[in-house]
């Protein structure tokens, strides 16, 4: 790197690198996060637990940003939406964005050292697997089931921290962001379908192929049917039952929306996943606390 690039020019490149400009991501973490604090506190969770979760989302995210930028660093700069990320367009090099990667993973496990034991195992298996998911893409059609194992590390982190133990409850809300996850990254690999065909880079989009549309929505049903299980185990109100009347009404408009396999109007369409797990939230938190 050009060590007179300007400073600002040098944050921005970081910013980027972080995907801070497009918090997304943030938002899809944070709400399987947020379903699993509020129902392992059967209300309002700890301040201190909300904080060190909502910081630990951001800095996870990132890093996981960081370290997938670095994983396709010479295969980004062959696709047109992704050739101009910071690493591939030589804003920032290799060895800095690991630097970057090692300090947000250090970060965020500080934050986990104010819970307790067991969170910190957790943590560690989360930590593995955000790691380990940019490199799946490689040897597995199934990186968004790995994506998902990753994602959902924070619902038993939230049950551990707040009770010190995961109840077997626990892991149907897991399974429902595994479920989640696969369904709105595989609209987001519909999007780079034909490009990752060309270079070599695996995705269910690729796997399910023609199928993807009739996968999507079984995975939705199945979906659906878990958020329904997760009411009748934590005894959930007449607001969680809107939610996923709501939740369900999303899931047909998402599959309207990738009908053509446009890439613009998939993209849209997981981006558009993020009112699910808010309309989820806004039924658990009502439900729990009124």
């Amino acid at each position: 790197m050009n060590s007179s690039q300007p400073k600002t020019s040098l944050f921005s490149a970081y910013f980027r690198l972080m995907r801070l400009d497009k918090p997304i991501g943030i938002y899809l973490l944070l709400w399987p996060t947020l379903w699993a604090l509020f129902l392992a506190a059967d209300g309002v969770p700890r301040i201190d637990l909300f904080i060190i979760f909502t910081l630990g989302v951001v800095l996870m995210r990132s890093a996981g940003c960081v370290i997938n930028d670095y994983a396709d660093r010479k295969i980004d700069k062959l696709v047109e939406r992704t050739k101009s990320r910071p690493i591939t367009s030589g804003e920032v090099l290799a060895t800095d964005a690991l630097k970057l990667f090692f300090a947000l993973i250090v970060s965020a496990f500080i934050l986990v050292l104010f819970t307790n034991t067991l969170t910190i195992q957790l943590a560690l298996v989360a930590v593995f697997l955000a790691t380990l998911y940019p490199f799946t893409k490689r040897w597995t059609n199934l990186p968004q089931f790995v994506l998902g194992l990753a994602f959902a590390m924070s619902v038993p982190m939230a049950f551990a921290a707040t009770n010190n133990f995961v109840p077997v409850s626990a892991w149907y809300l897991f399974a429902a962001t595994v479920v989640w996850t696969i369904i709105y990254d595989t609209m987001y690999a519909m999007a780079d379908r034909e490009e990752d065909l060309k270079i070599g880079v695996k995705s269910t989009a690729i796997l399910f192929a023609k199928y993807d549309k009739l996968i999507i929505g079984s995975l939705q049903i199945a979906l659906l049917l878990i958020f329904f299980k997760i009411s009748k185990i934590f005894n959930l109100t007449i607001f969680y039952d809107i939610s996923m009347i709501l939740s369900a009404f999303l899931m047909i408009y998402h599959q309207f929306l990738i009908k053509n396999r446009k890439k613009t109007v998939c993209f849209r369409a997981f981006l558009h996943n993020n009112y699910i797990g808010m309309v989820i939230f806004i039924g658990i938190a009502l439900s729990v606390t009124l």
